[in-house]
């Protein structure tokens, strides 16, 4: 993709340290017609740290103006600019305004690239000390109470790592409802101030983890928590699913080999009650 064509480019900023960008970032600063930031005066701090002066127009974009600005910016691209979106921390459109202008230029079929970089989740993923073959990112759990444990309830059977992020003022809250929702030996890890001079990472149960955060965490912060165990089926169990889903269309060795896979029976052996069943 040439830099004069139209295009959204989804740049990925430093969590912290702004050692860690990427040189093709400090490229797409100088060089981009237009540049959106989440908050113009992080990202003119960012490009003073890289030593890069922006040829082009900084504008704001953040939650507040994204749905107004949107179908300027489109338009914008749609006429061949290439506009550059940074956020303060992180890659756009993970937890940060950038999603809803993705879908726009997708619904338009303009292109839509990234400039790769740092990301909290991966990091606190990766110095977690949990299982990391699979795992889901959660985002923020909602702020009040009733709907953050009926949220987190909705995971409690959740067998993947689990990736949050956190407020600080209400991480203890957080922490004591992921206790209640997943059993407060559940291990985690509390990842705070990724990169920076203050970085900090706490192991260990739930319950635990909700007690030292009652003392106070400042600085962002991402929570990584272990996915649950695989609940035992019984076989009998495990054919009475086989035999829902084929009364639903499905053919029953594709619900076999489906059930198979999710309860860890034997599908020749569901495939053999289910006949004898029926």
């Amino acid at each position: 993709m040439s830099s004069s064509e139209g295009a959204l480019v989804l740049a990925a900023t430093p969590i912290g340290d702004p050692a860690d960008a990427a040189p093709r970032l400090a490229q797409e600063l100088t060089d981009a017609p237009i540049v959106l930031a989440e908050d113009t005066r992080r990202t003119k701090r960012l490009c003073d740290a890289l030593g890069v002066t922006p040829s082009g127009t900084m504008l704001s974009y953040h939650e507040h103006n994204e749905a107004r600005r949107t179908p300027e910016i489109v338009e914008r691209i749609a006429a061949g600019e290439r506009v550059l979106l940074v956020t303060d921390a992180g890659m756009p459109s993970v937890s940060d305004p950038g999603y809803r202008l993705v879908a726009a230029c997708v619904e338009r079929d303009l292109a839509v690239t990234c400039v790769p970089g740092p990301s909290a989740v991966l990091m606190a993923l990766a110095v977690s000390g949990l299982p990391v073959d699979r795992f889901c990112f959660e985002g923020f759990p909602p702020r009040k109470a009733g709907e953050r444990s009926r949220m987190l309830a909705g995971l409690a059977d959740e067998q993947r790592t689990m990736v949050f992020f956190a407020a600080p003022h209400r991480l203890a809250a957080t922490l004591e409802a992921m206790a209640e929702a997943f059993g407060g030996e559940r291990r985690a890890a509390v990842c705070r101030e990724l990169t920076k001079t203050y970085e900090e990472v706490r192991r260990g149960g739930l319950a635990e983890l909700a007690e030292w955060a009652v003392e106070g965490a400042r600085g962002e912060i991402t929570v990584v928590v272990e996915g649950g165990a695989a609940k035992e089926v019984s076989l009998e169990d495990g054919v009475a699913t086989v035999l829902d889903l084929a009364s639903g269309g499905v053919r029953l060795k594709d619900a076999c080999a489906q059930v198979a896979e999710a309860t860890g029976l034997s599908k020749k052996a569901l495939y053999d009650a289910s006949i004898a069943a029926r």
